[in-house]
């Protein structure tokens, strides 16, 4: 099968006058455990800088009172838990009672593995609103035997190396070694041709992040080595959610997606160099790689 290789990157329609909170997306984040109640927040307050009109995490009723300090602008759902602190299996239900209010999921930063976590990544295959994967969500959707069988919804991938190495059974320096291929081959496992279910798409992080749906490839030119940092995976989650939220596609939000993301690492380090840039740091910079996407029409203004 041939690739078509994509070099141009989506800009962003500018906004109405008339726009209100309710034509922009709304995002559902969930996540967050015990000891990783950051993820969570960071993920949501992206998918905010991103452009979402109105974004809710779910999270561990345990976890949640400590998380939305962490983003004001958000709403939130507790889901509930066994006494152990552990999800309960009324967790789901109310995952997707939050889920039918919003257009767009992003699941898996702090989630936990097994158990009722993965029960989570495996209902949202089977529902059909565009769910973004990370993190735990990957670690997750790698112990579901025959999970693209499942699917049902359109589905952004956006796994480290290792993530990848763990869906794919590939060792991470075999990946390295050539990431386009074994990008490439895997989408094309996990789909088929003619298949009539909605798109796939991976993105593929790292030095060169690697954006795919098996047809079309884009290898991104921004970023630097201070993305190394904790927490910038869950940037790229929100941002991604609220750019499908927005009506992008799922490739052109990955594409954009990871174009802002290091873009705005690339502006962070102009001005704190690559040691000191943290994660918190690609959200202040955020607007501004954004605004240089903004398509400034005549329908519309860039504010």
């Amino acid at each position: 099968m041939s690739i078509d290789r994509v070099s141009t990157v989506p800009t962003i329609p500018p906004r109405s006058r008339e726009g209100h909170k309710g034509d922009y997306g709304k995002v559902l984040v969930t996540g967050g455990s015990r000891g990783m109640i950051g993820a969570v927040a960071l993920a949501a307050n992206a998918a905010l800088r991103g452009g979402a009109g109105l974004v809710t995490f779910a999270a561990p009723e345990t976890v949640q009172l400590a998380i939305a300090p962490l983003c004001p602008c958000a709403t939130s759902v507790p889901l509930s838990c066994e006494a152990n602190g552990g999800l309960s299996g009324s967790a789901i239900r109310e995952m997707h009672d939050a889920l039918r209010k919003c257009d767009v999921l992003a699941l898996g930063p702090g989630l936990s593995v097994g158990g009722r976590p993965q029960e989570l990544v495996r209902s949202a295959l089977e529902q059909d609103k565009p769910v973004v994967l990370d993190a735990d969500g990957l670690n997750n959707l790698a112990r579901i035997d025959g999970w693209w069988d499942l699917r049902r919804c359109p589905l952004l991938l956006t796994p480290h190396p290792g993530e990848f190495s763990r869906l794919t059974g590939q060792s991470i320096p075999h990946i390295q070694g050539d990431r386009e291929t074994h990008a490439l081959h895997a989408v094309r496992q996990w789909t088929h041709q003619g298949d009539p279910r909605p798109p796939l798409v991976l993105v593929l992080k790292g030095a060169g992040t690697i954006v795919t749906d098996g047809a079309r490839l884009y290898v991104n030119d921004t970023g630097n080595p201070g993305m190394a940092t904790g927490g910038a995976g869950d940037i790229l989650t929100g941002l991604s959610a609220a750019l499908l939220g927005q009506g992008f596609e799922p490739f052109d939000a990955a594409v954009l997606a990871v174009h802002a993301h290091g873009r705005a690492a690339d502006l962070g380090v102009e001005d704190l160099g690559e040691t000191s840039l943290i994660a918190t740091d690609l959200l202040a910079y955020l607007p501004a790689a954004l605004r240089e996407r903004v398509d400034s029409g005549e329908n519309g203004h860039a504010w």
